[in-house]
């Protein structure tokens, strides 16, 4: 019972398992969009991968139930790649080492998959299984969510049939989404031309890492500590103080997950080394403090390293490091009809500054697109106040809540009777690709649902054992009584 496939329901862990097996990380999807394909055609189904690189497949209704609502179950192939920072783990050539703990699937140094693993698993035990009782179901399986939604935003019109979409990329088991918020991808560059490091200075590298990081939708009201907004405190600091100038910076890695890890190297005069140094330890000792009750595994240290020959040039360093410390990072605003769920927030995810080059990458979320425009100009005006040029791309609308939707009551309905308590509606601030799917197909009738996980796109990613049975049962009951046309 170490294995995973070994767990109930099997359809599902079994597939689930076989999935970790084929690399997947977002922009490198040709091996699992073949392993899809492949599994279609054994298990006897109609497949095929659209111009938007996303795998459709299509099951006829079981003889009798050819009168009922079309169903399409909704879900995204692509992983965050996320990895401890003693893993050698290759996410394009890898297989996800599994394993389970205290009624846990988790993954050895690396995130799990399970955000969406799961759900494409739950579809391919519906496509694969020949006892089940259901309508006409397709599946849709969506590239690169993880990095702009791609697959959806791609999804030509016309290509789907049905008339009812279940999304099976929600994360709390008992709990029904209805409404998700829209996102902006923001991006800063500058180019400089760098300037000669003295060669008579000592270099720095410093490191801020151990934070626990998470997904910048469902997580950012947690108050997690962003390295880079702690970085960008000591370096301010350290430039007045210790009279020293910034040579590198590169922090976080994805747009939508909270940055647990930032690297700056910093020149500076050799008899000022051992103060910056004290400096580190005094701004340890302020982090570990201020996240006490939040982060326990904060880590920050500095180490001598070879003085680079090139720096930052120092106007260019100082307007840098202003708009790094005044740029907004968190939540903003909350849904006032909704108060325990955010509205707005960005997320300060990426910064790369090296070479000449400077990058800033941020992701707004919004359930309101006036709230969205009005973020989103928030950080290009501080942005452009630093001279960086700003362009947006990957935009996505919010997905508005319909209470009165027959998909989610039935839901709520079979919810009850086999669980024996009642189910609960939410609206959320990670962004679904049911909001985009709705934009090209407007009739859907839209709910989300899934087995509960912890901790998406961090390397403490978990799926909860003991929810994906009742899961599966729920969605064996609703595909045998999805209504008449």
């Amino acid at each position: 019972m170490n294995e995973i496939k070994n767990l109930k329901p099997e359809c599902i862990w079994r597939n689930f398992d076989a999935l970790t097996q084929v690399p997947r990380p977002s922009g490198h999807l040709e091996k699992v969009q073949q392993f899809l394909l492949d599994f279609a055609k054994q298990a006897g189904v109609e497949a095929f991968k659209d111009a938007a690189d996303n795998i459709v497949m299509r099951k006829p209704a079981t003889p009798g139930m050819e009168n009922r609502k079309g169903i399409i179950l909704q879900a995204h192939m692509d992983m965050v790649p996320q990895k401890s920072p003693e893993s050698t783990h290759n996410f394009e050539t890898d297989p996800i080492q599994t394993y389970i703990e205290d009624g846990w699937v988790k993954a050895k140094g690396t995130t799990l998959g399970a955000d969406n693993g799961i759900g494409v698993a739950a579809i391919m035990a519906v496509m694969e299984d020949k006892t089940l009782v259901h309508g006409p179901v397709e599946a849709l399986i969506t590239a690169d969510e993880e990095t702009g939604m791609f697959g959806a935003n791609g999804l030509p019109e016309g290509e789907l049939n049905g008339d009812i979409l279940i999304n099976l990329d929600s994360e709390h088991w008992g709990k029904f989404v209805i409404g998700s918020a829209g996102g902006i991808n923001i991006t800063a560059t500058l180019d400089y031309v760098e300037a000669d490091t003295d060669p008579e200075d000592a270099a720095v590298r410093v490191t801020l890492k151990g934070l626990m990081g998470g997904h910048s939708g469902l997580e950012i009201h947690c108050g997690r500590a962003n390295a880079n907004k702690l970085m960008v405190r000591f370096v301010r600091e350290a430039i007045e103080e210790c009279d020293a100038r910034l040579a590198t910076w590169h922090g976080g890695n994805m747009r939508n997950a909270i940055p647990f890890k930032a690297e700056v190297v910093l020149t500076l005069p050799k008899e000022n080394v051992e103060a910056l140094k004290e400096l580190v330890d005094d701004w340890k000792a302020d982090f570990i403090d201020e996240y006490k009750l939040i982060e326990s595994g904060v880590e920050f240290f500095a180490e001598d390293v070879e003085t680079p020959a090139k720096q930052v040039p120092v106007e260019i360093q100082d307007n840098l490091i202003n708009a790094i410390y005044a740029a907004h990072d968190g939540v903003i605003r909350m849904i006032p009809s909704y108060p325990d769920v955010v509205e707005t927030s960005s997320n300060l995810a990426i910064i790369d500054i090296e070479g000449g080059k400077a990058k800033i990458k941020d992701l707004a979320r919004s359930a309101r697109e006036d709230m969205k425009d009005y973020v989103t100009t928030m950080l290009e005006s501080c942005f452009n106040m630093a001279g960086m040029k700003v362009v947006t791309d990957g935009s996505y609308g919010g997905w508005d809540p319909n209470p009165q939707s027959e998909i989610l009551n039935l839901l709520l309905k079979l919810y009850k009777e086999l669980n024996n308590e009642d189910g609960i509606v939410q609206v959320d601030h990670a962004g679904l690709e049911c909001s985009i799917i709705l934009g090209k197909y407007p009739h859907l009738d839209v709910v989300s649902m899934g087995p509960t996980m912890k901790s998406p796109h961090t390397t403490s990613e978990r799926a909860c054992i003991e929810t994906v049975e009742p899961f599966w049962a729920l969605l064996k009951k609703t595909l045998e009584e999805i209504p008449a046309k």
